[in-house]
């Protein structure tokens, strides 16, 4: 997975100086796009994994499921924090020039860690259920949703938001791939139970 991660940051710069797709669209906070909505759609999936997760426990296959979604969403969070110090790109507010990076404090345009948390959230449950029930795949609009919305209100470029799905679905596989959960090992047993089950 580092492969990978290394992989798509050190192309993603080389895209962007060259012309790529990074171009600053007409700015557009209205309807879907939002920011409001945007708010409301994210923290309606966080809410939604955090709740589900405690409430189920880790005994349930949903409870497992939304226990590696909740470790995939940390990890994407961290990650992306990071990646936005290392690379501290320009966000389309900022500049109209896209390859702009290494800008220093307050350049924070790549990754996208909305939606990295959309991507990273969605990705444990479409591999767990995606096959038995194909309209769970629907979960996979919400990044898409987020990205475009992101890059509509300038707050990121185009490669930014794709970036951040890339890496946050092969973060979501990776904690989709552990048996255990990072954090079921890390957190109190009672904690991981579920309130279902406790009750």
């Amino acid at each position: 997975m580092k492969a990978l991660l290394a992989g798509i940051a050190t192309c993603l710069p080389a895209l962007a100086a060259a012309g790529g797709i990074d171009h600053k669209v007409e700015y557009d906070d209205s309807g879907i796009w939002h920011r409001n909505v945007q708010v409301f759609a994210q923290a309606t999936v966080v809410g939604t994994v955090v709740i589900g997760a405690l409430s189920e426990g880790n005994d349930t296959r949903l409870g497992h499921a939304l226990w590696q979604s909740f470790d995939a969403m940390a990890i994407g969070a961290v990650t992306a924090q990071g990646m936005k110090y290392a690379f501290s790109r320009a966000r389309p507010t900022q500049t109209d020039d896209p390859g702009m990076w290494f800008q220093g404090s307050g350049h924070k345009s790549f990754p996208s860690g909305e939606v990295m948390t959309m991507a990273t959230a969605v990705t444990p449950l479409i591999l767990e259920y995606g096959q038995e029930y194909p309209a769970v795949w629907a979960l996979a609009a919400l990044p898409v949703y987020d990205g475009i919305a992101r890059v509509k209100v300038n707050a990121h470029w185009q490669t930014d938001v794709l970036a951040s799905m890339a890496i946050g679905t092969a973060i979501g596989v990776y904690a989709h791939s552990r048996p255990i959960p990072i954090s079921v090992s890390v957190f109190p047993h009672g904690v991981t139970v579920g309130w279902r089950k406790s009750f």
